[in-house]
């Protein structure tokens, strides 16, 4: 028989016991019922080739978290890359690296690859011709050939619509594309890939360059080499007009910044809205690229 000291030693260790496990349980829910609110204002400019798919994920974001405000803006990514760099903006939104843009100091800037996208050149719907060489292209953007039965196609004139210098999408179409020669052919100059989609459908003869991400049917999107700019010849790199799409912060994110490039580089975002929208998630890719353009397999 146990004396009574000896009970109310074990009735005070019983106690200390469930003590120590409520406590136990009272930590373990706190991260999730103690999180600090997602709450503030966030804005994020550059690329208009990803800016639909930051749009769709900032309105999904905003629908989870009703106290975040996220401004999305294009501009181009030069325009993203220096509003950061100068604190104008939360994040920049690019086509290319930092490292390609002169004027910022790179060093300051942390680099958040979110997807890759395809680019392709593209011609009003009227225009026969369904692949160009590269030297082709280069003579077309360098204003050598300027009607379209010089490469096989109707004796129409040739409308070329740029890009501005700013542009991510003119800088990766310069460089994989054209092979760094300068496009300087007479034409227009459209900034938003929206406009230049409907410029190119809408102007007999119009040839431009888009993310494959807003070619539709009013367009139609020409092979390079005898390649199909296709996901598949992206992904295995058979097909060179491509690009990372960065989010660039400056310096380590916290807050709502760290937030939601959590939630671009989540599930939800990877798994479901990337190729839905057109982009091809980097997990999917068999080669890589670095800042100077070099490709090596995976």
């Amino acid at each position: 028989m146990l004396g009574n000291r000896a009970k109310r030693m074990l009735v005070l260790a019983a106690v200390l016991v469930l003590v120590v496990a409520l406590a136990g349980c009272g930590g373990g829910e706190q991260p999730s019922g103690g999180q600090a609110e997602i709450a503030g204002n966030l804005t994020a400019v550059g690329s208009t080739a990803m800016q639909p798919l930051v749009e769709q994920a900032a309105t999904q974001f905003m629908a989870k978290n009703p106290k975040a405000q996220i401004v999305v803006q294009g501009g181009g990514s030069g325009t993203g890359l220096t509003q950061v760099a100068s604190g104008a903006a939360d994040i920049g939104n690019s086509d290319i690296f930092a490292e390609e843009k002169s004027g910022i100091d790179a060093s300051q800037l942390v680099d958040h690859k979110v997807c890759v996208v395809g680019m392709a050149t593209v011609v009003n719907p009227g225009v026969t011709v369904d692949n160009l060489t590269k030297q082709q292209l280069v003579d077309i953007f360098t204003g050598k050939i300027t009607n379209w039965k010089e490469v096989g196609g109707p004796d129409q004139k040739i409308v070329v619509i740029h890009r501005p210098k700013g542009s991510g999408t003119r800088a990766t179409f310069k460089k994989f594309a054209l092979g760094g020669v300068e496009d300087s052919a007479p034409g227009m100059e459209q900034d938003s890939s929206g406009t230049v989609r409907k410029m190119v459908a809408e102007t007999p003869g119009a040839i431009s360059y888009l993310a494959l991400s807003y070619i539709d049917n009013s367009v139609k999107a020409l092979k390079l080499d005898g390649v199909e700019p296709t996901v598949e010849n992206i992904v295995n790199g058979k097909y060179p007009v491509w690009a990372y799409q960065h989010m660039y912060t400056k310096g380590e994110p916290t807050g709502l910044k760290k937030a939601f490039l959590d939630y671009m580089l989540g599930d939800e975002v990877q798994g479901q809205l990337v190729e839905k929208m057109g982009y091809i998630p980097i997990t999917k890719m068999q080669v890589e690229r670095d800042a100077q353009g070099n490709v090596t397999k995976k």
